[in-house]
């Protein structure tokens, strides 16, 4: 009885058995260096974002700052155009009485 047994059970190379733990341990391995990977770039990436946004409201900020500072500007010269008129009227005047 237990020789039929043997006949008809196929037998089970331990090599082939460390073979296959040992490629699957491998991919593990490749498996775990991409996810990390991974995520050292999602981190890089955030960073990135992070330092772009913060530039972003720096940028918004100064372009507001600017704007006031050409608002004022432009109030100031109409403020004082009518009076450069009047004295670059003066001043031809009293060039063309001069000629």
């Amino acid at each position: 009885m237990w020789n039929m047994m043997c006949d008809v059970m196929p037998t089970i190379s331990e090599d082939s058995i460390s073979q296959r733990s040992s490629q699957l341990s491998g991919e593990d391995a490749n498996f775990e260096q991409l996810m990390v990977s991974m995520l050292d770039e999602r981190d890089k990436l955030v960073e990135s974002l992070r330092e772009t946004q913060e530039r972003l409201g720096d940028s918004e900020l100064r372009l507001k700052e600017v704007e006031k500072e050409r608002d004022s500007l432009h109030r100031q010269i109409a403020a004082n155009l009518p009076q450069v008129s009047v004295w670059f009227l003066e001043v031809t005047a009293y060039v063309k009485w001069k000629l």
